[in-house]
């Protein structure tokens, strides 16, 4: 017998084949099972998706008194949830915002979009108020005097380094180890562990980013706050379950009978409306994303401009490279016993003499996922990745201005640490990138020479100077809620399939019919959605209850998605305007399945997820910012179709 713990997450990838491989009963314990196409534990186990063998509801043991319930404060920051908008800053503010976004040309960004937030911009106070907002509301022990042990879920380590630097700056009455980082960067990070899961030590207020998500039993733990976006419903069940364990007498004398969920990124609003949430595709490594880009390289140097002496030689240093790697390929490994038709046909140099499109696309899904780590530093690999991807933009003839400022951004860096000797012995190539239009002038060759001499220096740049912009525009609390938990709450769960399945088996009604067709909505058509769902199917309140602040029609299209013609329609104008090449083509398809099957577009930030990544990022793809705005119109045409007129 094989047994698999935490099943919905250790039965994939490179794992399941230890599954496939041996012949025995299996069997798999977990909270959260999956049941999307490509993750789907109960397909695994032969099971019919939703219906485990055993299954013991989290209402259920809330109920028996083994585990507590919860409480969530959902609390809208606006830069959290609507981005940085120029317009918007006070005049001292806007000083600082040009100073810091415009490029050399003077250009200027309208705006800052809210997925940046806690990943490359830093707002000092939009942190503050989130700290504020815990330390105000949280739940406290000792007669007031003490916050509950509190679990803070951060976005990286810098996210968790900037929280901790401001609550030291807000709160600096406290003992040093009141708020400790809890992360893989951080030393003797179980020894802190150890301590946060006693009550009698510190720290009282864990900044964590992964560790503490699954996996930790705390009892003690009265606050769970979410300051990033999980996408995963399992996940986000797994991270609830942190403080769902029970307490004698920690409050007070009294048992803990509550714990809070600060939610200042609008996740339970985003499980409303998206019951089984958006899983994230497989994550690309860093060798396998280098292996593919450098294909892509090959792919295009075939081409009749690039067969100067000079590209021909990098040409073959490439496919020498490429040719090394598969061939490096461990042929015994299960995983690459079942490539090895494909591995077979690139053994030699001369296999990439001639390839297709098609050709790349078929090593990119059976060869680049098995390549082998190199065992470079990993700043040296990221700098690789950065050059190779401005080369393919060059030999795509698009542009990488952003990738460009990177390399200036880095070179600047490096500068201040002259008195390092190998960073003193490339002074004239630093000085350079930094002083004048080397890179504009820079040919493929030129960037080969920047990246070979300076990435083995990347790693002397401290990495929170890498790339971040700390800023301090004063953010506004827009909203703050508290809810019940409703995990008892069968008449929702009710009212919920009550919808669901009226409306895919109406969708001839005029006003459903409009949505799925992409017609905009009537205010006659907005009162028809209200008699439906707010008096046939049940209230007002359950709605409220169920969705939150979802608008009719952006639910109903949700359910009943968008008509394959409709979206043809939409986006029809945009493709025969347009010029695409073939890596543009496949994002549009990538926009136009999501739509399809999703209604609408609401979050961007999926942009910058696979599969819409899988040919390169939106600035690789679309050097004409003119042509992803026109595509984003489109986009927002059709989600305006889903409201009111």
């Amino acid at each position: 017998m094989t047994q698999a713990d935490e099943a919905h997450r250790s039965i994939y990838n490179k794992y399941k084949d230890i599954f496939t491989y041996f012949d025995a009963l299996l069997v798999g314990l977990t909270a959260t099972p999956k049941d999307e196409i490509d993750k789907n534990t109960y397909g695994i186990f032969d099971l019919e998706s939703g219906v485990p063998t055993y299954g013991y509801e989290l209402s259920q043991a809330v109920q028996d008194g083994y585990l507590v319930d919860f409480v969530s404060i959902e609390t809208e920051l606006k830069f959290m949830s609507k981005g940085i908008t120029y317009e918007d800053l006070s005049p001292e503010e806007q000083e600082e915002y040009e100073s810091t976004f415009a490029d050399e040309d003077g250009n200027l960004p309208a705006s800052i979009d809210s997925s940046a937030l806690n990943e490359w911009i830093f707002n000092n106070d939009t942190i503050k108020k989130a700290l504020h907002i815990l330390m105000q509301h949280g739940q406290r022990v000792e007669f007031g005097e003490k916050i509950g042990k509190t679990i803070i879920f951060a976005k990286n380590h810098n996210h968790a380094e900037k929280i901790l630097e401001v609550w030291n700056r807000e709160f600096p009455n406290y003992s040093n180890h009141y708020v400790r980082v809890i992360d893989n960067y951080t030393n003797y990070a179980q020894s802190i562990i150890d301590d946060f899961s006693d009550k009698n030590k510190m720290p009282q207020i864990a900044i964590s980013v992964d560790m503490l998500d699954t996996g930790i039993d705390v009892p003690e733990i009265l606050n769970l706050v979410f300051f990033k976006k999980v996408m995963s419903r399992a996940k986000f069940w797994q991270m609830i379950g942190r403080g769902t364990r029970t307490c004698e007498g920690l409050i007070d004398g009294g048992d803990k009978r509550l714990f809070y969920i600060f939610d200042l990124c609008r996740n339970f609003e985003f499980f409303r409306l998206h019951v089984k949430g958006r899983e994230a595709g497989t994550v690309s490594t860093l060798q396998e994303r280098m292996f593919n880009i450098k294909l892509e390289m090959v792919y295009k140097l075939q081409e009749l401009p690039y067969q100067t002496e000079a590209l021909k030689a990098y040409r073959r240093e490439l496919v020498q490279d490429l040719a090394a790697q598969i061939k490096a390929l461990p042929r015994d490994n299960f995983a690459v016993k079942q490539h090895l038709r494909m591995i077979d046909k690139y053994q030699s140099e001369d296999d990439f003499d001639t390839l297709t499109y098609e050709n790349t696309l078929q090593i990119a899904e059976h060869i680049a996922p098995l390549v082998l780590p190199t065992g470079d530093d990993i700043s040296a690999a990221r700098f690789d990745m950065l050059v190779y991807q401005i080369e393919l933009a060059m030999l795509s003839e698009k542009s990488c201005k952003r990738a460009k400022n990177d390399v200036v951004h880095k070179a600047t860096e490096l500068s201040k640490y002259g008195t390092i000797q190998v960073i003193a012995q490339q002074q004239e190539l630093i000085e350079q990138i930094i002083h004048n239009d080397y890179l504009d002038r820079a040919g493929i060759s030129d960037y080969e020479d920047i990246r070979l001499k300076l990435r083995d220096l990347i790693k002397f740049i401290p990495e929170r100077d890498r790339v971040r912009y700390d800023t301090d525009f004063t953010d506004d609390v827009l909203s703050m809620e508290w809810k019940e938990s409703q995990l008892n709450n069968d008449d929702l769960a009710n009212y919920k399939k009550k919808v669901n399945y009226y409306i895919l088996q109406h969708q001839d009604i005029p006003a459903i019919a409009k949505l799925k067709g992409n017609q905009p909505l009537t205010s006659e058509d907005i009162r028809s959605l209200e008699r439906i769902l707010w008096n046939e199917l049940g209230t007002k309140e359950q709605y409220d209850a169920q969705y939150g602040k979802a608008p009719l029609g952006e639910l109903v299209r949700s359910i009943v998605g968008l008509s394959q013609k409709a979206a043809n329609e939409a986006f029809s104008r945009f493709l025969n305007d347009a010029e695409l090449d073939s890596r543009q083509m496949y994002f549009v398809r990538q926009v136009v399945n999501y739509i399809v099957k999703n209604g609408m577009m609401k979050d961007l930030s999926v942009l910058q997820e696979s599969p819409f990544t899988d040919m390169g990022s939106i600035s690789e793809l679309f050097g004409d910012v003119a042509m992803f705005i026109n595509l984003r119109t489109v986009i927002e045409g059709i989600n305006r179709n889903a409201q009111a007129a």
